[in-house]
């Protein structure tokens, strides 16, 4: 029943959904020239032969999938691989990093014409979507085409699982289309097993199997050059309310110590403006990387308001302080730092991220700060014992390295499909 009212509801909601649709294309949150592709209307031919299509919502889920992309790739090359994302930031950053024998299309938004017109052209054999990707028509769509889906990297916040538990009847009808669920951690096993999907895995975190953040050697050798004598950390994928925090850590740091450079990184670049005020009103020098602005003698702040560039910046600065988990956003992977050799802090909001954090902090590997204004303490403790600061970094590095197995564990588990006997 509430499958029939949800199709009706999307249904009778079209007109607000194309408005709403054409507002965020107005605004830049949608990709204007393949915008029919939300609509289902695909941008280029389906290449002949089978076809896998992988799904990331956004640009962390994408990039977690590169690899396992590459290997599936190598063990069944028999298969094409189509990715979609649902934002434009995914795109973007994912499209020069695909390899050549994978194609991308954006997602269709989740109305039954939409995701039929998809489906009728792709005709994917096997899908594989990931995290907590939940669309009830596409996965009717799929159940009527006994399409096999699997449900990778699967997590589920205490929230949404309070909220579909409300209608569990329902989630039990959506859950029993996944033919495989791989759980994050054991606390997300137990809510979709309680859900009513079946098998339900935990083999851990596909974030672990990533491939190290890419990045321009030719630029980092420069950066550094301007940065030799300095005292750097950086503020990683800060959110409004963060930039300030890292602004004032700033200003206690450098009471003490001379050529401390703070390195400001915003999650959404497009707050470059915003953050710059902020820094101009506290009287500190700055630098904008989105302007081309060198690194003096006399900056104090680096606003590094580009996109895609953590992989430079983390291994530029030793020290990563993670945004997103000052405020309650839920944090941000710790992973693609750890992998890169710095030594990691953040706030006490990482939910997103509960068993990476635990995994992390049993291993020494973090430091978790529960107030904002202990930024500079650790920050400085860092500046004034490198011992320490490294020790923290190469735990990091360590336990990075040791979770890389769990991409082989993945495919193993869905080796039925991907070679197609199931």
């Amino acid at each position: 029943m509430l499958s029939i009212l949800y199709r009706l509801l999307t249904d009778l909601g079209s007109p607000f959904i194309s408005v709403w649709l054409r507002r965020r294309r107005a605004a830049g949150r949608e990709d204007a020239e393949r915008f029919k592709e939300r609509f289902g209307y695909p941008s280029r031919p389906r290449p002949s032969g089978r076809l896998i299509w992988c799904h990331a919502a956004s640009v962390g889920e994408a990039m977690s999938l590169l690899l396992l992309i590459e290997r599936i790739h190598d063990l069944y090359p028999h298969n094409t691989i189509l990715l979609t994302t649902g934002t434009v930031t995914a795109a973007r950053m994912i499209m020069p990093r695909l390899p050549s024998f994978a194609l991308h299309q954006y997602m269709p938004i989740d109305r039954a014409p939409c995701v039929a017109r998809f489906l009728d052209h792709w005709k994917p054999a096997f899908a594989l979507w990931i995290e907590s990707e939940i669309w009830p028509n596409t996965l009717a769509a799929l159940r009527k085409r006994k399409t096999p889906i699997v449900l990778l990297n699967a997590r589920m916040s205490d929230k949404s699982f309070r909220n579909w538990h409300r209608v569990k009847g329902w989630a039990r009808d959506l859950m029993s289309t996944f033919v495989l669920c791989l759980a994050q951690s054991e606390d997300d096993r137990g809510r979709f097993i309680a859900l009513g999907a079946s098998p339900v895995k935990c083999l851990g975190n596909l974030k672990y199997a990533a491939a190290p953040l890419p990045y321009d050697e030719a630029e980092l050798e420069r950066l550094q050059s301007e940065t030799t004598d300095r005292f750097l950390w950086l503020m990683a994928s800060s959110h409004r309310g963060e930039d300030e925090m890292a602004i004032a850590a700033h200003l206690v740091m450098s009471k003490t110590r001379d050529k401390v450079l703070t390195v400001i990184a915003p999650r959404h670049a497009t707050r470059g403006d915003e953050i710059a005020r902020l820094i101009e009103a506290s009287g500190l020098r700055y630098a904008r990387r989105s302007k081309g602005e060198g690194i003096s003698s006399e900056t104090q702040i680096y606003l590094a308001d580009t996109m895609g560039e953590l992989g430079l910046l983390y291994r530029l600065c030793p020290i990563v302080v993670l945004g997103g988990s000052f405020v309650r956003v839920g944090g941000h992977n710790p992973i693609e730092a750890a992998q890169l050799d710095a030594a990691i802090c953040f706030g006490p909001y990482m939910y997103n991220f509960t068993e990476i954090t635990r995994e992390f902090l049993q291993a020494g590997a973090a430091t978790q700060l529960q107030h904002d204004n202990e930024i500079a303490f650790t920050v400085e403790r860092f500046f004034a014992l490198p011992d320490e600061q490294r020790n923290q970094a190469r735990a990091a590095r360590v336990l990075a390295d040791q979770k890389r197995y769990i991409l082989d564990q993945i495919i193993t588990e869905m080796d039925p499909w991907l070679k197609g006997s199931r």
